[in-house]
C-alpha cells in the first residue's frame, strides 16, 4: 500500500496523499497559512495530510513534484538564450520562482526530513492525469491549457492506463494562459490570480474589439500545425518585462487601467474579445483532439480549464459524449496529478473508480465551533434540524455562512464553506458583493441547484457538481432568479446530489419548499483578498467584521447580535 505525497510550489502551493491509488486529503496552503494563493513550499499542508493518514514522514514512501525542474532549466535556458539581452529582466523578476524548481529535492528534504524516493513528473503530464484517473474513464482525450509548464503551455493527447499519447502541443512563449495573465494585468489586476474577474467582466462589454483581437489570438490557419496562432508582438511576457502587454496592444486597444482606477468601456471590450478567441480556440482544439483520438470522452485540467464560459459552450456543442473537468484545475491540481502519475504510471498501483467526493480537506467538530463561539463571547443555538433552521433563515431574507464537513479541493465552495443567499431577491447580488464580499459590483454568483431540478431553471444543462459549466437561464423564469443570472443570461451552476452533499442537498430541497425556488446564490466562504474559511474561529470572524447574519456549523447557529 504505498504512500504518495504530491506537491507543487508556486503559486497555489498545495499537498496531496494518495495511499494505494486512493484520494486520503488534499487542501491548499492558503487555508491553512491564510496568504491568498500562496507561493512556496506548502509545509502545512503536508503536515495535514500526514496527520490526516495517521502517519509520520517516515512512512511516506514517495514524493511527486509536480515539475521537471532539469527539464524546465533546459526550456527556459534556451528561451532566456535566445532572448538575450532583454531577457535578462527574468533574473530580477522571478528569484522565487527559480529557487522553488532548482535545488527542490534538497530543499524539501531539508525542510521536512524525507528520506524516500522523490520523483519529478513533467507538468502537463500530471495535469492530464490529475483529470483522467478522477475522471474513471477507461479512455480519453485529454486537453490541458494553462500559463506554461517546463515548455509546454497546451497539449493535446490521449490518456489510458498504458501512458499517455502526444497529438499537439503547444510551447512558450505561445500560451493561452499568458495571454489572460497579459491582459487580467493590463485591466490592473493581478496575473495568476484574478482572471476570473476578467472573465466575469467579459459579458460587459461591446464586440468592438472582436475583429481586431483576433490578430492577437485565433484558432490555427487550416494549414497550421499548431493548435492556436498568437502574436507574440502584443506582448512582453516573453522578456520578462514588468509590463505583461507591449506599446503595440496599448496602441490599439488602449491605456491600461490602474489598479484602482475606473473601468472604461475600452476594458470591457477587451475582455469581451478575450473570451470570444479563447472560447473558439478551445472549440478548435476539441474538434481536432476528438478527430485525432476518436474517443468520446475528454478529461480537461490547466487553470484555462476553470474558463466555466468555455467550458459550458463545449459542453453544449456535444463535440465529446462526456466531460470531466478536474475541480482543482490549476497547479493545485497537478500536485494531486503529479501523486496520481507516479501511484499508478510508474509504481504500477491498479487505477480505482472515480473521484468519490472533492471534500478532502480538513473538518472540525463541535467542541471547535463551541470554543471559537467563546472565545467572542457568542453563544450557538442548536436547533431539532439544523437545516430546516436555516432554509427558514434564507427564506426570511437572511445571508448565511455554511460550513460543514470536510473543506472542498479546489476554488469552488461546492457546499461545505459556503455564503448562501436568496437567489429570487433582486437586491442579493449587490448587497452580498457589497456587503459581506467587498468586492466588484460587476461579478457574478453562481446558483445551486439539485440535479433533478436543473433543467427547469438551466437551457441545456447536464451534471456540473463542480461549478465549472456556464448554462444559459431559462428565458421563462430568469425574472425569478436574478440575483444568479449574470449580463449575458447565463450562469455558472453547480448541480447537487445526494450522493455528493446530502445535507446541502436537503436544505434547496428545504428551502424550495418554502420559495417555490429549489437554487440558491452559492459563493465562496471568504471575502476579497482572502482564502476560503478553514477553521470555526474563522467562519465566527468573518460573521462579525462582515454582512452576513448567520453561520451554521454543523448542527450549530450562531446568529449576529
Amino acid at each position: 500500500m504505498p504512500l504518495v505525497l504530491g506537491v507543487n510550489t508556486t503559486h497555489d502551493a498545495c499537498a496531496a496523499l494518495v495511499r494505494d491509488g486512493e484520494i486520503v486529503f488534499a487542501v491548499e496552503e492558503e487555508r491553512l497559512s491564510r496568504v491568498k494563493h500562496h507561493f512556496g513550499l506548502p509545509t502545512r499542508a503536508i503536515r495535514s495530510c500526514i496527520e490526516a493518514a495517521g502517519v509520520s514522514i517516515d512512512e511516506i514512501e514517495h514524493v511527486a513534484f509536480y515539475m521537471d525542474p532539469a527539464l524546465w532549466l533546459r526550456s527556459y535556458g534556451l528561451h532566456f538564450l535566445r532572448g538575450l539581452p532583454q531577457t535578462l529582466a527574468f533574473t530580477a523578476r522571478k528569484p522565487a520562482l527559480w529557487r522553488s524548481f532548482l535545488g527542490v529535492e534538497r530543499s524539501f528534504r531539508r525542510a521536512t526530513g524525507f528520506r524516500g524516493r522523490f520523483h519529478c513528473v513533467e507538468h502537463h503530464a500530471a495535469h492530464a492525469d490529475s483529470a483522467y484517473y478522477p475522471s474513471g474513464f477507461d479512455d480519453a482525450a485529454a486537453l490541458t491549457f494553462d500559463g506554461a509548464g517546463e515548455s509546454v503551455t497546451t497539449l493535446l493527447a490521449g490518456v489510458d492506463d498504458r501512458g499517455i499519447a502526444r497529438y499537439a502541443d503547444e510551447r512558450y512563449p505561445k500560451s493561452v494562459g499568458k495571454v489572460w495573465e497579459a491582459v487580467t494585468d493590463w485591466l490592473g489586476w493581478r496575473a495568476t490570480q484574478d482572471e476570473g474577474k476578467t472573465m466575469g467582466l467579459a459579458p460587459y462589454g461591446s464586440p468592438r474589439f472582436v475583429t481586431g483581437f483576433a490578430r492577437v489570438l485565433h484558432p490555427p490557419d487550416a494549414d497550421a500545425r499548431g493548435v492556436f496562432e498568437q502574436d507574440l508582438s502584443y506582448f512582453d511576457y516573453p522578456r520578462g518585462a514588468t509590463r505583461l502587454v507591449s506599446d503595440r496592444f496599448v496602441h490599439e486597444f488602449g491605456p491600461p487601467r490602474s489598479t484602482d482606477g475606473p473601468i472604461e468601456d475600452h476594458h470591457r471590450d477587451v475582455a469581451r474579445a478575450l473570451q470570444h478567441w479563447t472560447e473558439e480556440v478551445v472549440l478548435a482544439a476539441a474538434r481536432r483532439l476528438r478527430a485525432e483520438s476518436a474517443c468520446p470522452r475528454l478529461v480537461m485540467a490547466g487553470g484555462v480549464a476553470l474558463n466555466c464560459v468555455a467550458n459550458g459552450r463545449l459542453a453544449r456543442e456535444r463535440i465529446f459524449d462526456e466531460i470531466y473537468i478536474q475541480p482543482a484545475a490549476g497547479d493545485n491540481g497537478a500536485s494531486l496529478g503529479a501523486a496520481l502519475h507516479v501511484t499508478h504510471r510508474r509504481l504500477g498501483v491498479p487505477r480505482r473508480g472515480p473521484m468519490r467526493s472533492v471534500y478532502l480537506g480538513p473538518a472540525f467538530d463541535a467542541t471547535d465551533t463551541l470554543a471559537a463561539a467563546a472565545a467572542r463571547g457568542l453563544d450557538p443555538l442548536q436547533p431539532a434540524d439544523v437545516v430546516e433552521y436555516a432554509a427558514d433563515l434564507l427564506a426570511a431574507g437572511n445571508v448565511i455562512g455554511w460550513m460543514q464537513g470536510r473543506m472542498e479541493y479546489g476554488p469552488r465552495a461546492l457546499g461545505n464553506r459556503s455564503i448562501l443567499a436568496d437567489p429570487t431577491r433582486p437586491e442579493m447580488k449587490d448587497r452580498v458583493n457589497r456587503l459581506v464580499k467587498f468586492r466588484e459590483s460587476f461579478r457574478p454568483f453562481a446558483p445551486s441547484v439539485p440535479l433533478e431540478c436543473v433543467a427547469d431553471w438551466f437551457d441545456g444543462a447536464q451534471a456540473s457538481p463542480h461549478m465549472l459549466l456556464a448554462f444559459p437561464v431559462r428565458e421563462g423564469v430568469r425574472t425569478r432568479l436574478p440575483a444568479v443570472t449574470h449580463v449575458d443570461g447565463t450562469a455558472r451552476v453547480q448541480t447537487v446530489t445526494t450522493d455528493e452533499n446530502a445535507r446541502f442537498h436537503r436544505l434547496l430541497h428545504a428551502f424550495g419548499r418554502r420559495t417555490g425556488v429549489p437554487v440558491l446564490l452559492n459563493t465562496s466562504f471568504n471575502v476579497r483578498g482572502e482564502p476560503i474559511v478553514c477553521t470555526p474561529a474563522e467562519a465566527v470572524e468573518a460573521l462579525l467584521r462582515t454582512g452576513l447574519d448567520a453561520v451554521v456549523i454543523g448542527d450549530l447557529v450562531i446568529l449576529k447580535r
